[in-house]
């Protein structure tokens, strides 16, 4: 397959406005829920990236229904809960984490096996983390080597409800749980050590399951179904408006309107640390879609100073951090984060890869464990090799337009699988970014 390189220069300022892509982990749901629905559920400003494609491709093979997606409509034929066929081989996931952790939770509760794998990337992510609490729930899990992918699911096991502390905060291992949950007897709580996306609670009440939630433990009980489909409308997502809000502070002159972005107060990290390190973003137009908090944000351009971030505000911006960091880097003295060991285990490692990727454009960065001290620095040109992580490759094509001299980011053929199109939208806006395939 052929390899794609962004190319970034420096410019004048970004203007103009942008309706960035729909928001990857309200989608990834929507499809899920809409497939275990009596009867067919309308999704429009659905994102049609390679990741939530996996998860729609993965549906059709377990015998549902879908047409489209069209200019990000999706209708979907659901099947109910206990509607779904054995799929004729394995489940090619691609690229998503969100996919396979989501479907273990579901699959496993079904009446018969099935086989998740994933490209490269993928199956070097640790699973073990989703297949030990199912497992506790009287699943038959089996995962490769050192807890990666494959995952063989042998399906036909009855469920039986829990109550699991989840050790760190992660919305993909609670949405498992609680999808599993649906089908257990008795009561599934899982209790978070700090708040992550809500998404999969609020769309289950959405479909008309009833979730309850106090303080930091969620809980659903068996057989309360079924799931009522419906018409849902998927905000404009606020981890790739993320790229343009960094773009917009840190290029002189700048001013963008990003339109109705989801502003899901579990995922509102990224612009509170924003804020606090000197961004001057609005938010207007506040309404509630489909259950969700959508606004339109204004970005200026605004000198940025580093700050430590708040231990609270990492599960609430922790896609966000590829971002982040080139924010750091464009900023007057020392940004710090710690208790982030999460960001190792997402698309890549991305405390390694973007440490690695900041020190070979000038900046001082300190690797921790847990997070980086990064370190405002007038950036230089040079060559970023991506890792093959679409966040990693966007936030290196943001600093490109703040680099002395030209960029060049290797491997960001997976920026399709969240951003698909963010190219366009970049060059849009103003950035001067030319794609080279090879």
């Amino acid at each position: 397959m052929a390899s794609i390189d962004y190319i970034v220069k420096a410019g004048g300022p970004l203007q103009g406005t942008l309706k960035v892509a729909g928001d990857k982990s309200i989608s990834h749901r929507a499809v899920i829920l809409s497939a275990l629905a009596e009867g067919q559920s309308v999704l429009t400003g659905l994102l049609e990236g390679e990741d939530v494609l996996g998860t729609v491709n993965a549906f059709r093979a377990l015998g549902v229904a879908i047409e489209g997606p069209i200019a990000g409509r999706l209708v979907v034929n659901g099947v109910g809960l206990h509607g779904l066929k054995a799929p004729a081989g394995p489940l090619d996931l691609g690229n998503s984490g969100t996919s396979m952790r989501l479907l273990a939770g579901l699959l496993c509760a079904q009446d018969f096996a099935t086989q998740l794998v994933g490209d490269e990337s993928l199956m070097k992510r640790p699973m073990e983390r989703v297949a030990g609490p199912l497992r506790l729930m009287g699943a038959v899990i089996k995962t490769g080597r050192e807890g990666r992918p494959p995952l063989e699911i042998q399906g036909g096991q009855p469920l039986r409800g829990i109550r699991y502390a989840l050790p760190v905060a992660s919305a993909q291992v609670k949405s498992a749980i609680l999808l599993a949950g649906l089908y257990a007897e008795g009561r599934t709580t899982v209790i978070e050590p700090a708040p992550s996306r809500d998404h999969t609670e609020r769309m289950l009440q959405g479909f008309g399951y009833p979730v309850d939630q106090d303080k930091a433990a969620i809980s659903v009980v068996g057989g309360k179904g079924p799931l009522t489909p419906g018409a849902w409308e998927v905000p404009a997502d606020l981890s790739s408006a993320a790229f343009f809000l960094v773009a917009a502070s840190v290029v002189p002159g700048s001013r963008l309107l990003l339109t109705r972005v989801g502003m899901n107060p579990t995922r509102t990290g990224v612009v509170a640390i924003l804020r606090a390190m000197g961004a001057r973003i609005e938010v207007e137009n506040e309404t509630v879609v489909s259950g969700e908090q959508v606004a339109d944000l204004v970005v200026s351009a605004s000198p940025l100073h580093g700050v430590v971030i708040p231990p609270a505000l990492v599960p609430l911006a922790i896609d966000e951090f590829p971002a982040i960091f080139i924010a750091a880097a464009c900023a007057q003295g020392t940004t710090i984060l710690h208790g982030a060991e999460e960001l190792r285990v997402k698309e890549s490692d991305r405390l390694a890869v973007m440490a690695r990727g900041l020190k070979a454009l000038g900046v001082a960065v300190e690797e921790f464990p847990d997070g980086l001290a990064v370190t405002g620095s007038p950036l230089q040109g040079g060559v970023i090799d991506s890792g093959g992580d679409h966040r990693i490759a966007m936030a290196f094509a943001v600093a490109g337009l703040r680099a002395q001299g030209r960029v060049e980011v290797r491997d960001c053929r997976n920026v399709a699988t969240s951003f698909p199109g963010f190219v366009e939208g970049a060059q849009a806006v103003g950035f001067d970014l030319r794609v080279m395939a090879s």
